[in-house]
């Protein structure tokens, strides 16, 4: 089967590796689509990601979603060959259904799908057949389009960011500054939530689209002279990820208002004018993927189909390398997904 294997810094390749066979408790899904992260761009352009460094060779991605082949010896609970299925890229993961929050992404120890954070990597689920635990699959409803469910992953980590904010979002005034893939799915978690009135801000005209047609009541052009209120927001959300953006948001937030930061901030120290959020008496939030969110990403993507609007482009796995030229792309891509084996929707 094919796989997109990344080796070193620029060497990202499809080539054929061995097709799993599933171990007891595990589940064999054939992988339909996969979603191109941040992540992703990391390890293929600079074959790391943060402190995570390749050194061996690393199947990538972990926003995937695809349908059950079969299951293997003595897993009674699994769901039938032909369940189209999200796939949780976490171990250990909170089970399915969950209400109360576990804790399980936090704990030391765990691995993530396409992530050189362990010896020997935890291979990723751009392949055609990945083999996983029953718990971690989520039956998608039949009227879902795999293509949107392939947002399933992202729209959690952005439904677990809102849920940080612990009710300071229903009926606020909110700013999202950066609208890409993240940033406008924290757009329709934030509306999800009850969000008064959302703005999106970026410097691509083409992201703040896509943040209009999932929900954005107004968009903000930064390249074209547009300019944010100071002090006027009661929640702003840095999806981002760099530096001027959160200095920009700590301008904007009202005081007592809240920060939240979404976007991965380079590592190391960051020049942050800690005595104005002081000052201003404004919360700092920070999250990390998500916890029991899939769930709750899945009944969205099934309820709202103004989501599809987020997919911008999808690529057969062989032309993987012009798929993470596009995802580069911001100007003219939002999410980039790969298509790894022939999609049931267009049978």
């Amino acid at each position: 089967m094919k796989a997109v294997t990344v080796h070193a810094p620029g060497d990202l390749r499809v080539e054929e590796v061995d097709a799993p066979e599933p171990a007891p408790g595990e589940v064999l899904v054939r992988i339909v689509y996969g979603g191109i992260c941040g992540s992703d761009l990391h390890y293929a352009a600079d074959g790391r990601n943060g402190a995570y460094v390749v050194t061996e060779p690393l199947v990538l991605g972990h926003e995937v979603v695809g349908v059950v082949e079969r299951a293997g010896p003595d897993t009674p609970a699994a769901p039938p060959a032909g369940t189209r299925v999200a796939v949780h890229p976490a171990t250990p993961c909170a089970p399915a259904g969950a209400a109360a929050p576990t804790g399980l992404h936090l704990r030391p120890g765990g691995t993530y799908l396409g992530s050189a954070s362990t010896h020997p990597h935890t291979q990723g689920g751009f392949t055609g057949l990945l083999a996983v635990g029953v718990e971690r699959l989520r039956e998608l409803p039949a009227a879902l389009p795999l293509r949107r469910a392939v947002l399933a992953e992202p729209l959690a980590v952005a439904l677990h960011a809102v849920g940080r904010l612990e009710g300071r979002v229903a009926g606020a005034r909110v700013l999202v500054s950066g609208a890409g893939p993240i940033g406008v799915l924290a757009v329709a978690a934030l509306k999800r939530a009850g969000a008064a009135h959302v703005t999106a801000a970026d410097l691509q005209e083409l992201p703040l689209r896509v943040a209009t047609a999932v929900g954005a009541d107004e968009v903000v052009d930064l390249s074209r002279g547009g300019s944010l209120p100071e002090a006027g927001f009661d929640v702003v959300v840095e999806a981002a990820g760099v530096v001027p953006s959160l200095l920009a948001a700590i301008r904007a937030v009202r005081p007592g208002g809240s920060i939240l930061q979404l976007g991965i901030l380079p590592a190391g120290p960051q020049p942050v004018p800690v005595g104005e959020l002081l000052s201003k008496e404004v919360a700092l939030f920070g999250t990390q993927r998500f916890d029991t969110e899939l769930d709750a990403a899945v009944e969205l993507l099934a309820a709202d189909d103004s989501l599809d609007a987020v997919v911008t482009d999808v690529f057969g796995i062989e032309d993987a390398a012009a798929a993470f030229a596009r995802a580069r792309d911001s100007a003219n891509s939002s999410k980039t997904v790969l298509r790894i084996t022939p999609d049931p929707d267009d049978a």
